[in-house]
């Protein structure tokens, strides 16, 4: 089973990284501008080619372009390991919730080439 690993959109609060790590510590959970990621700044279909070069999913807020980068990059006979939409009718323990629930009962490999917005379950 190839676990989750999440790449948080830099628009993202740095506190759903901090909650999601205070309740599994085991969770690979990056932010952009974190060593090792693409820089604040990076436009978002240099991020999806990361995204598909590390095995990241992406979680973004960004509804409006998000989904044509994904069309675009996908169109490029590209790959994405995923994307998750955050809802912003979710709280932030209902997102964490939410994003360890997926981490914990999915595979990786479910969510290849798909755009999901939350709440998933």
């Amino acid at each position: 089973m190839n676990k989750i690993k999440y790449l948080l959109d830099e628009n993202v609060s740095i506190n759903l990284r901090k909650a999601l790590k205070k309740r599994l510590s085991e969770i690979v959970v990056l932010r952009i501008g974190d060593p090792n990621t693409p820089t604040f700044g990076t436009l978002d279909p240099e991020i999806l080619v990361w995204c598909e070069e590390k095995g990241f999913l992406l979680v973004t807020n960004n509804r409006a372009s998000m989904p044509v980068h994904l069309q675009d990059h996908l169109a490029a006979g590209r790959h994405a390991s995923g994307i998750f939409i955050l809802n912003d009718n979710m709280s932030l323990g209902e997102t964490v919730e939410e994003l360890i629930l997926i981490w914990e009962a999915s595979d990786a490999e479910e969510y290849f080439d798909q755009l999901w917005h939350l709440p998933v379950t």
